[in-house]
This record gives structure tokens, C-alpha cells and sequence, in this order.
């Protein structure tokens, strides 16, 4: 047994270099490799987290912006029709009134041409009526100029 024991602390001497090897080299690691690295995926997330968060800012931003131009499009929209139904009201305003122009100008010429129809017509009756004296005296004269000379 104490042979036993003895080469264990052979053993046990040969594997202090080893453990003291290790652990200077756990600690030479840490410091130099995993320290490092651990920094780089520290600001690694934190830069990528901050571009998430300015990416979701910017989709929030241009969802406001698409708010924004499709209520500024409905509002122009709107307004357009506005002033068509207005522009079309006014053009069927101006179409009345042309038209109820244009009527009161056809029936003045209308009465305008049934008092000259009604001049000209009373100006034929008297015309008629002092020619038809007159003509009725020379058809008188001729019948009875007709008469006196059949009798002789």
C-alpha cells in the first residue's frame, strides 16, 4: 500500500505541473481569446438590436408616412370630386339659363312674326277693303258696259 501511495504522489507531482499548466493557460485564454470575443458579441448584439429597433422605426415611419399620403390622396380625392359636382352644377346652371334665353328669344321672334302676320293681314283687309269698292264699281261698270252694249 505505501508503494501504492508513493507512486500516487509521483503521480500527483507530475499532474501539478500539468493543473498549473492548465490553469495558466484558462486564464492566458480568458483574457486573451474569450474576453475579446466576448466584447465583439456584446456589441455584436447590441449593434443588431439597435438596427431591429431603427428597422421597426423606420417600418413604423413609413407605415405613418402610408397613413399620412393615402388620408392626403382620400382628401384630394374628395376635393376633385368637390369641385366637379360644383364645376357641373354651375355648367348645368349656365345650360338652364341659356336655355330659358333661348326660349324668351323664340317666343318674342314668334310674337314678333304673329304681330307682323297680324299688321300685314290687317294692312290686306284694308287694302282689300278699299279695292274691293273699286273693283266692285269696275265689274259693275263692265257688266253694265256689257249689257248697254248687247242692248244696242
Amino acid at each position: 500500500m505505501e508503494q501504492t501511495l508513493h507512486a500516487l504522489a509521483g503521480i500527483l507531482q507530475k499532474a501539478v505541473l500539468t493543473v498549473a499548466l492548465l490553469l495558466l493557460l484558462h486564464f492566458y485564454l480568458k483574457a486573451m481569446l474569450f474576453g475579446p470575443l466576448e466584447k465583439v458579441l456584446k456589441e455584436r448584439d447590441r449593434l443588431t438590436k439597435g438596427a431591429r429597433q431603427a428597422g421597426e422605426q423606420s417600418l413604423a415611419a413609413a407605415d405613418q408616412k402610408t397613413k399620412e399620403y393615402e388620408a392626403k390622396l382620400r382628401e384630394a380625392r374628395a376635393e376633385v370630386y368637390k369641385e366637379q359636382e360644383e364645376m357641373r352644377r354651375r355648367w348645368i346652371e349656365d345650360q338652364a339659363s341659356q336655355t330659358a334665353q333661348a326660349r324668351e328669344r323664340n317666343a318674342a321672334a314668334v310674337r314678333k312674326a304673329r304681330d307682323e302676320i297680324s299688321a300685314e293681314a290687317e294692312a290686306a283687309r284694308l287694302s282689300l277693303t278699299e279695292s274691293s269698292g273699286a273693283l266692285a264699281e269696275e265689274i259693275a261698270t263692265a257688266v253694265l258696259a256689257g249689257r248697254a252694249g248687247e242692248a244696242s
